[in-house]
């Protein structure tokens, strides 16, 4: 198994930029790339409300104050041999520091969900599928909080940003399936996608998601969703304030290797779980 890799700061090349309006100058996080995962699997994540960084940054926002969450996250998938790179969508646009609980309502319209974040995913995929070290056909999107939103948003058939082939399949925690209303005649996912939710989300609705996903199955979504009893929201932080609740351990667990076997499956990369316990 190669060493974990460090993270480092990357910005997206300006012909990638130019080429999605609304998603300008956006850095990007990655892990270093292993020697021996040239041309392999790919996980892009989306961060949360609160941005990609941590609470301590004390305004220094780059690859040293990442959150604890997409460090654990990233460091996961290295070891099993992925490549993974977080793309910051607030801090070039000005919000860095993310946003507190329950401030949805007074969040900027450049931050939309629905129809700005998926154009810095599918601007993100363009520029990974340029890079010699990415297999091009084998890139998954996962995706937390309003990221998660941003993820469903992005694997609708109508997604915008989406030319061609899009994402092998899409991971997508405890998202807000409200969707600024944009799916109210059926939403329908052009690849595989796995939702998690915890029953005891204080920030979202876990029943209107529920709803959504039931809807899309019925009309022949690819899409699931798996509830965990007592769950809060953020359930997979890796802190001891989310940690030490019995339901968010057990959530997080069962959602870790759910996660490993379902992007095994859908990047089509099989043996690829080792066993991998995140290390909180």
């Amino acid at each position: 198994m190669p060493a974990l890799p460090t993270l480092y700061v990357q910005p997206l090349p300006q012909d990638i930029v130019d080429s999605f309006r609304n998603a300008q100058n956006i850095p990007a996080h990655a892990p270093q790339i292993p020697a021996d995962t040239k041309g392999d699997e790919l996980i892009e994540p989306e961060h949360g409300r609160a941005g990609a960084y941590s609470t301590n940054a004390k305004g220094r926002y780059d690859a040293t104050t990442l959150s604890q969450r997409h460090i654990a996250w990233g460091k996961l998938w290295a070891a099993q041999g992925y490549i993974a790179l977080l793309v910051d969508g607030f801090g070039p646009r000005g919000y860095a520091q993310g946003f507190p609980r329950f401030s949805y309502e007074t969040r900027p319209a450049e931050l939309n969900e629905v129809t700005v974040r998926p154009l810095d995913a599918y601007g993100a995929l363009a520029y990974l599928r340029a890079r010699s070290d990415v297999a091009p056909d084998r890139i998954g999107l996962q995706g937390w909080s309003n990221g998660g939103s941003a993820t469903l948003a992005a694997m609708d058939t109508r997604a915008p940003g989406r030319t061609g082939i899009g994402f092998r399949a899409a991971l997508v925690f405890y998202p807000a399936c409200g969707l600024k209303g944009q799916f109210e005649d059926g939403y329908l996912p052009y690849a595989p996608v796995q939702v998690f939710h915890g029953t005891a989300d204080e920030e979202v609705s876990p029943r209107r998601c529920g709803e959504l996903v039931e809807k899309s199955k019925a009309g022949g979504g690819a899409i699931e969703i798996r509830f965990y009893s007592g769950a809060s929201h953020s359930f997979d932080d890796p802190g001891s304030k989310r940690q030490r609740i019995e339901a968010n351990a057990v959530a997080t667990q069962d959602a870790v290797q759910r996660s490993l076997r379902f992007f095994a499956e859908q990047l089509q990369v099989p043996q690829r779980i080792r066993g991998a316990r995140p290390r909180y």
